[in-house]
């Protein structure tokens, strides 16, 4: 059985060019789409899907609704993924989704879904509960932190710096490794380090990505305490 997915997005050429990126996928069904925040609510709750896509702004009031939808299913419907297609790199908004938890969420933007691959790679990460978050703004956050006088990642050598890149983007290990050419094993033992070094804890399970997703995003963003 294949990933149900509910499109939500207030342009109907923003969803039909969903529809068509991801007609005939391996394994993602679209059940339904919606307009609005109420009707994306109403499609999620006739539907039962496994994942939402959903653009971050729609009616009503053209905010932040995506990311309100995401917290609303965090609390009634928490097996449930949702990836967030926005035109903001600012992290702000990244991190906003992430306050109600990690895992089962994306953040991506919109000049990069023209690529199949990476729009699939997202939905089928939360639906079994990673985390993705778009490298653009994962960019700008170590730029940022970097600029800083004190910055702790001072600490950390330049490999170092490019494993908790994709640590802040959701990759595996295994993904990380294969990107950067290095063994699995080489990557372990970097984030161990990276940890270490930056004062930052996750769940002990070394493949737990999502934990360590929010507590590298956090981190970033200026949070030297985020675990």
């Amino acid at each position: 059985m294949g990933i149900r997915v509910v499109l939500a997005d207030d342009s109907v050429l923003a969803l039909e060019g969903l529809m068509a990126i991801l007609a005939g996928a391996d394994g993602i069904e679209i059940v339904a789409t919606a307009r609005t925040r109420g009707a994306a609510r109403h499609e999620v709750e006739t539907h039962e899907p496994d994942v939402l896509v959903s653009d971050i702004r729609m009616p009503p009031a053209h905010v932040d609704e995506g990311i309100a939808l995401a917290a609303e299913l965090r609390e009634g419907r928490p097996a449930m993924g949702v990836v967030i297609l926005s035109s903001y790199a600012e992290p702000q908004y990244a991190l906003r989704l992430f306050e109600s938890g990690s895992d089962g969420r994306a953040y991506l933007l919109k000049d990069r879904i023209g690529n199949r691959a990476e729009l699939v790679d997202a939905i089928e990460a939360v639906a079994r509960g990673d985390s993705v978050v778009d490298p653009k703004v994962v960019e700008t956050l170590v730029a940022a932190r970097r600029r800083q006088e004190a910055s702790p990642l001072r600490d950390l050598t330049p490999r170092e710096i490019e494993v908790l890149a994709q640590v802040a983007e959701g990759r595996s290990n295994a993904a990380i490794a294969a990107s950067l050419y290095l063994t699995k094993r080489a990557v372990e033992k970097h984030n161990n380090a990276i940890f270490v070094k930056l004062g930052l804890s996750y769940a002990p399970d070394a493949e737990a990505i999502s934990p360590r997703v929010k507590a590298a995003l956090l981190f970033l963003a200026g949070d030297g305490a985020a675990s």
